[in-house]
């Protein structure tokens, strides 16, 4: 069922949403890019006169010597406060998720009000997915809404589990869940000729079952950042002290076998920009990525690359981008993620459906300004992952069933 089907006036809705955001040490919120993806459901929630409940973790927490949490790095009380400021309204806080003082606060709560819950994994009953737990937060509430992409390849009670104790007429998907599916639903229904999926990051062992996946899907592999050293130095390159995953050697050998025999051209760099070490201030000298000092380490793809990425993108009809191309967070090695973000862009302005999804991926296009010049930007690396190697995710799922 659509929310927009949904009978919501005067309805305890218990919203899924995620609040996870980055704070710095003294508990401010550094970004709030996932705040301000769930305002389009809350907006209507209000709108539609429910009576709002939303659930939500930050971060992992772990309790202290003393058996309690850090509450500045781990309270979601700071969102609380900056969601009020987004919504212009106030919103209230609970300080637990459970309890008579929190079924309280939700007797009391009026049409188009706001309760925020304190982290839900302050217990542990949430990551194992416990049913009792999930049905007590069930019985908080009449509907069950799930906005949290960035969760929903998580099992847990609150993502997943919760569903359960609510009929097909009671449960729904929020506008970013529902965006967030289409579009990477939209991304494996297109035609593999001109797909372009472009790969980054440090470890080949992090994208093993994406790269598996891809080379079902695409035209095009485009590998770069530290992965890319270890498919080289299968291949016999030199890689000086660039980051190798040694035991991963043979995979790489065999994931380009088989791209081979499925008609997949993998592209990686022709060449880096290599350092003495792994800091931005550091000397380095651009060279063919298969011929690095011993002394040196890649920490991005030289401009011949940049070159060689860019056509093979440009070209593409669908795109699909995770991870950067170097240390993006140094200056002097961003330059290789830059320019695919470029490219990516000019695609997209040529016609492509293009897909973001990964932190560096997105600052990069954030930085240039150019986030709005692409088809869709995930809110959930991990999640949008999983979904595209498995077409489906279990808080996804949950709501079908």
């Amino acid at each position: 069922m659509q929310i927009t089907e949904l009978s919501l006036a005067n309805q305890r809705v218990l919203l899924r949403v995620d609040f996870n955001v980055p704070m710095d040490e003294d508990g401010f919120i550094t970004d709030d890019s996932r705040i301000q993806a769930a305002l389009p459901t809350i907006t209507y929630l209000i709108e539609q006169q429910a009576k709002i409940i939303l659930v939500s973790h930050l971060g992992r927490p772990k309790k202290d010597k003393m058996g309690k949490f850090d509450k500045l790095k781990f309270s979601l009380g700071a969102v609380a406060a900056h969601l009020s400021e987004l919504v212009a309204s106030s919103v209230l806080f609970a300080d637990d998720c459970l309890g008579a003082e929190v079924e309280e606060i939700i007797s009391e709560l009026q049409a188009g009000e706001i309760l925020l819950l304190e982290n839900v994994r302050f217990y542990p009953e949430e990551e194992a997915g416990d049913k009792v737990f999930a049905e007590k937060l069930a019985q908080l509430a009449d509907i069950y809404i799930n906005d949290a992409f960035g969760a929903a390849h998580r099992e847990h009670a609150s993502t997943c589990t919760v569903a359960d104790f609510f009929d097909n007429q009671h449960k729904a998907f929020g506008f970013l869940m529902k965006k967030e599916v289409e579009s990477g639903k939209k991304l494996l229904q297109q035609p593999k000729n001109q797909f372009v999926a472009i790969i980054g990051g440090a470890k080949v062992s992090d994208k093993i079952l994406l790269l598996r996946s891809l080379l079902e899907k695409v035209e095009t592999i485009v590998i770069g950042g530290a992965m890319a050293f270890t498919f080289i130095k299968a291949q016999g390159g030199n890689v000086g002290k660039s980051l190798v995953e040694d035991d991963k050697i043979e995979l790489a050998l065999s994931l380009l076998s088989e791209a081979k025999s499925l008609g997949v051209r993998i592209l990686l760099p022709v060449d880096a920009l290599a350092a003495d070490s792994f800091d931005n201030d550091s000397p380095f000298e651009l060279c063919d990525s298969a011929n690095i000092n011993n002394e040196r380490m890649g920490l991005d793809i030289g401009q011949q690359s940049q070159d060689l990425f860019a056509a093979a993108i440009e070209d593409a009809k669908t795109i699909f981008w995770n991870g950067p191309m170097g240390v993006f967070e140094f200056e002097n090695f961003a330059q290789g993620t830059a320019a695919i973000a470029e490219a990516v862009v000019r695609a997209t302005q040529n016609g492509a459906f293009s897909l973001v999804g990964g932190g560096d991926s997105v600052a990069a296009l954030q930085q240039m300004g150019k986030a709005d010049e692409v088809s869709f930007i995930s809110t959930g690396g991990g999640a949008m992952l999983e979904l595209i190697e498995n077409g489906n995710l279990v808080g996804v799922a949950a709501i079908g069933n």
